[in-house]
């Protein structure tokens, strides 16, 4: 599921600013959203889409909406209601980090299911009498009888 080196998504490249938001706010939000990058990085920049707004801004019941489309997968979204704006968008940025985190580890383990589902093997369930010593090197006539 990871994207080319040349085609990784980034805030810069996939950020619109929606309702609430001048394209002159669109730099300090890039910004603000900078360490979100590594965790965008995983996915193709065509088809990843991150939108921003805010509803009252700068009043007591301020809102902002942070969106996040992957193409493929459900879109997410994530709210603060802080009277801060910076605090909100931090707010909005680390819940969206947490949740692509979750989204990627709930798809990561897939190839090693096995272990997963059952564990390792307890050392400790081996039967003394299947190991070679020795005493007993395989193709002697003791190893015969134990079918080795």
């Amino acid at each position: 599921m990871s994207a080319p080196v040349g085609d990784r998504a980034t805030v810069a490249d996939c950020l619109r600013v929606g309702t609430g938001f001048s394209q002159g706010d669109r730099n300090w939000i890039v910004e603000q959203f900078g360490t979100l990058d590594a965790r965008l990085a995983s996915f193709p920049v065509d088809g990843t889409e991150l939108e921003v707004t805010v509803k009252d801004r700068e009043a007591k019941g301020q809102k902002v909406t942070l969106e996040c489309w992957i193409a493929g997968q459900p879109k997410i979204v994530t709210t603060s209601t802080e009277e801060d704006l910076r605090a909100a968008l931090n707010d909005c940025r680390d819940d969206l980090r947490r949740k692509l985190n979750d989204h990627k580890t709930r798809q990561e383990p897939r190839r090693n299911r096995r272990l997963r589902d059952h564990g390792l093997p307890d050392p400790r369930a081996v039967d003394e009498g299947d190991l070679l010593t020795d005493d007993n090197p395989a193709g002697s006539p003791e190893s015969a009888v134990r079918g080795d």
